[in-house]
């Protein structure tokens, strides 16, 4: 794991630091200069020191998307924007809304709108929401009730200021070309966890690409990532069993020309699920990802 950390006290003042190749505590973004944005919210491995969590850093290491950032680490030099968390998912998701609360988790009321809406309650229920009660397997995170104070810090320290990179690099990509397209990069494991979706026991494909049902993206822009991932001879899933979640959602608007995909991959293609090594196909993987970004940057949706 990364070394621990505080969260910045007011990570919002420091958002100038970002637009400039810095890298601020929990979030690095490095701004492009072509229609492309990339993110991956959850392969952070740096681990708070006020955390809290009374679940072995081993257990909790299995709920990263660990070294989806070095599958993308050519992305930059193509001139494509990249945001990265480097806070882990088990601590705050940043892919959750901030409605996405478990209050039965607090110690008191939560202050402010809390989600109802049944697909979104399911993951509340199986511990996955903003803030995970639960691993995958179903292991506690904590003993104790969480401080209405400390969630709310952690969305102020490192949700806000990942939603506003996101955002930010969006916005310059559309303005600057006329249309963005916004990759949102995940990993998922060979087999569904017990806790990990509502579908346990599930043999994932290697890839699920995922544009909410066609409303993220356009369905010609998800087809092609679709269809280019099956000629390299890859299998691939569709909208199923990842439609994607928050940071497409929020940004993708196919109909003002923002698109917005979530790319699922299944960790067995590059790397050992036990000890979390990267094995010989993870290089193999890396230049296909490479083909598909190189095929992104040539396309236009306007056009498809």
């Amino acid at each position: 794991a990364g070394e621990s950390r505080q969260c910045a006290v007011n990570p919002m003042a420091r958002l100038s630091s970002l637009r400039h190749n810095g890298r601020m505590p929990f979030v690095t973004y490095l701004p492009g200069a072509t229609p492309l944005v990339l993110d991956s919210p959850h392969s952070g491995t740096d681990y708070p020191d006020d955390f809290g969590t009374v679940c072995e850093r081993a257990l909790l290491r299995r709920a990263e998307d660990t070294h989806v950032e070095k599958l993308y680490a050519f992305v930059s030099a193509l001139g494509a924007a990249w945001i990265e968390a480097h806070f882990p998912r088990s601590y705050l998701d940043a892919n959750r809304d901030t409605t996405e609360v478990d209050v039965a988790m607090l110690d008191a009321p939560w202050p402010g709108p809390v989600a109802t809406d049944p697909a979104v309650l399911s993951k509340v229920r199986l511990g996955k929401g903003l803030i995970w009660r639960c691993t995958d397997d179903g292991a506690p995170l904590y003993d104790r009730k969480l401080r209405v104070a400390e969630v709310q810090a952690r969305i102020d320290t490192c949700w806000r200021p990942y939603h506003a990179a996101v955002a930010e690099a969006i916005d310059a990509a559309h303005a600057r070309h006329g249309f963005s397209i916004h990759l949102n990069c995940h990993s998922m494991p060979a087999v569904a966890a017990s806790h990990a979706t509502d579908y346990p026991g599930l043999v994932h494909a290697d890839f699920v690409v995922g544009n909410r049902d066609d409303t993220t993206s356009s369905p010609a822009l998800a087809r092609l990532v679709y269809e280019h991932l099956r000629g390299l001879g890859y299998t691939v899933e569709y909208n199923h069993p990842y439609k994607g979640v928050e940071l497409v959602r929020r940004h993708g608007r196919p109909a003002e020309h923002r698109h917005s995909i979530q790319l699922e991959i299944n960790r067995k293609l590059y790397m050992d699920e036990s000890s979390l090594a990267v094995h010989d196909g993870f290089a193999a993987l890396q230049a296909h990802l490479r083909s598909l970004v190189d095929r992104l940057l040539r396309t236009d949706p306007r056009r498809l």
